[in-house]
């Protein structure tokens, strides 16, 4: 789709499964995207994986390098697979970044104490981070 000569930018949401993006993201969250974004190093991107293009992945951009950008799961402990495994993201491959997270309320939490600390955190920017950048680009 093209606006005023430009391509629109597209928003969706997606939905997080696994523990690759633990602490930021958790098993459940939901993510708002903007799809055709510009990735800079520190956003959290949606991929598809360059092995298994059918699968959407969830990362962080690390660094761009020669032939595209390095990805890592903010949690290292984890292996469930990032540019480690298998190297630099063709940018193509790159197909959103992730602006807003909301993390949906656990059915037990009926106290209005709990439902208080959810509110307050349900909702979080993801802005590029440029010092969780460097942090993973050491490992």
């Amino acid at each position: 789709m093209v606006e005023n000569g430009r391509p629109r930018k597209r928003f969706g949401v997606v939905e997080v499964t696994g523990a690759s993006m633990v602490p930021t993201l958790t098993n459940g969250d939901q993510v708002l995207v903007r799809y055709g974004a510009a990735v800079r190093p520190g956003d959290v991107v949606v991929l598809r994986h360059p092995f298994q293009q059918d699968l959407l992945v969830i990362k962080r951009a690390v660094e761009r390098r020669p032939g595209g950008w390095w990805v890592l799961g903010d949690n290292p402990y984890n292996k469930t697979g990032d540019s480690t495994v298998y190297g630099p993201v063709p940018a193509e491959l790159v197909l959103a970044t992730a602006v807003l997270r909301f993390r949906p309320r656990e059915e037990d939490q009926r106290s209005l104490r709990a439902r208080l600390s959810w509110a307050a955190s349900a909702l979080r920017p993801l802005l590029a981070d440029a010092s969780a950048s460097s942090r993973l680009r050491a490992r």
